[in-house]
């Protein structure tokens, strides 16, 4: 146990964010205790799987490969920051063996890499004769027999508990599958502190500091209010938490660094997906928003406190996706007179001959960008002398959707003056996943550890 300030970043709030962020916040932070990464959406495994299905080994991060080589500068230079992350996505072992590999190269093969695994609950799922009340869509319902032969991924939002047991057995870097985005930070304090999973409060206040930085620049003033004010966003720092034993901690990041922290950014991401801020649920405890502390302490730091927490549920939330159809979209600009009354005709005109050669299309959209589209009736409609006219479709069949995709060159000849934009091709027909949140049973599951000290 120590009671000593425990530094936590986080480099990376989404798979595509920064690559250039884990490297460059230890450099301008080399005190950092933990480094955590979050790659995975909602949508991300389906994406892996995809990936999965076309090479075996794949089906992770592989961005984070990149992300270890650039760190492994600082750990040859006797850096001793560990590094969360869930980069495991569907198959965390495969990413292990491709960072032990990195490591290697780098010289830095002395640090140990450990798994989390277990969070794949698919097989379950797909077995389950029973259940189906849990199992039932947590939004509108539904039974899961009704996509029960189409799922592509069940994932259960694991807890910090198997990052802390990683930690304890000596963990450098900690790969996880799906785990609950503030469980990241929640492990390492654990650890730290010697924290009683029974320590609800504490693990709360771990909770809420993970929950701030685990969107990465969010907090650190992207997509704030007032964005148009923040200072160097070219430079934008990433953030870092300050952890103290009672589990309160002060939001900041690195002197010099691009952005701010401020009462305001952090309020902001506080409310960022968060439920019923009375009972914000987790795999590690209940949290209550509503006792909650912050004070601004100037020089980009805020301090948060007051959380209560109260013993988890029995369950483990489940993200599910199964496949749902097919989609498209292209897009074109037009120019001149009329532009927004030519491009509304163009749509539907593409519509219109799908129509013809026999596909009425389950959904379509048909938008001119500039108009105010993405809010109709809220402005007046200006007369532009260009638009983007973007066209969407879905549909469960393909060959549906690949009509569509065919209808937008013929406008080349018989459309109106003034379009182009053809260059980019056939809009690609990709498939669409749809989501399926629902709850499993904590015993049905079991989290496993593993660490790798040579391969």
């Amino acid at each position: 146990m120590s009671n000593d300030a425990l530094r936590i970043g986080n480099a990376q709030g989404f798979w595509g964010d920064s690559m250039d962020a884990p490297a460059t916040l230890l450099a301008q932070q080399p005190d950092l205790d933990y480094l955590t990464l979050d790659y995975l959406a909602e949508v991300s495994l389906s994406i892996m799987a995809v990936q999965q299905q076309k090479d075996p080994s794949l089906g992770y991060a592989r961005d984070f490969v990149e992300v270890v080589r650039s760190l492994s500068p600082a750990w040859r230079g006797g850096s001793k920051c560990k590094v969360v992350t869930n980069a495991g996505g569907l198959n965390p072992e495969g990413c292990a063996k491709a960072c032990a590999a990195a490591l290697r190269d780098a010289g830095c093969s002395h640090l140990k890499v450990a798994i989390v695994a277990g969070d794949d609950v698919l097989p379950l799922i797909k077995a389950a004769d029973g259940g189906e009340e849990l199992l039932k869509n947590l939004e509108n319902g539904d039974p899961i027999s009704s996509v029960k032969e189409r799922l592509v991924t069940a994932n259960a939002y694991l807890g910090a508990k198997p990052v802390a047991d990683a930690l304890v057995l000596g963990a450098d870097i900690v790969i996880t599958g799906r785990v609950a985005d503030p469980s990241l930070v929640v492990g390492p304090c654990a650890y730290h502190y010697g924290w009683s999973w029974e320590d609800h409060d504490k693990i709360a206040g771990a909770l809420i500091a993970g929950h701030i930085i685990e969107c990465g620049a969010q907090v650190t003033g992207g997509i704030s209010t007032n964005w148009l004010d923040v200072p160097n966003p070219e430079t934008i720092g990433f953030p870092f938490v300050e952890m103290a034993p009672d589990g309160s901690c002060v939001v900041t990041k690195p002197v010099g660094s691009g952005g701010w922290v401020t009462e305001e950014t952090v309020k902001e991401q506080l409310f960022y997906e968060i439920g019923d801020p009375a009972d914000y649920l987790s795999p590690d405890a209940r949290v209550s928003f509503m006792g909650l502390s912050l004070r601004d302490e100037g020089n980009d730091r805020v301090r948060v406190e007051g959380a209560k927490g109260s013993a988890p549920t029995p369950y483990y939330k489940v993200s599910a996706t199964y496949r749902d159809g097919y989609w498209a979209q292209g897009m074109l600009t037009v120019f001149g007179r009329n532009a927004v009354k030519k491009a509304k005709r163009c749509g539907e005109i593409v519509i219109d001959r799908v129509r013809r050669a026999g596909f009425e299309l389950e959904r379509t959209n048909v938008e001119c960008l500039g108009t105010g589209a993405c809010g109709p009736g809220l402005f007046p409609e200006p007369e532009l002398l260009e638009t983007v006219l973007r066209i969407s479709v879905a549909d469960p069949r393909k060959e549906a959707v690949e009509r569509f995709s065919k209808e937008l060159a013929p406008l080349v000849t018989s459309g109106a003056q003034g379009v182009t934009g053809f260059s980019a091709g056939r809009p690609r027909v990709s498939p669409v996943f749809g989501y399926w949140p629902c709850l499993i049973e904590k015993g049905r599951v079991t989290p496993r550890v593993h660490v790798y000290e040579s391969w």
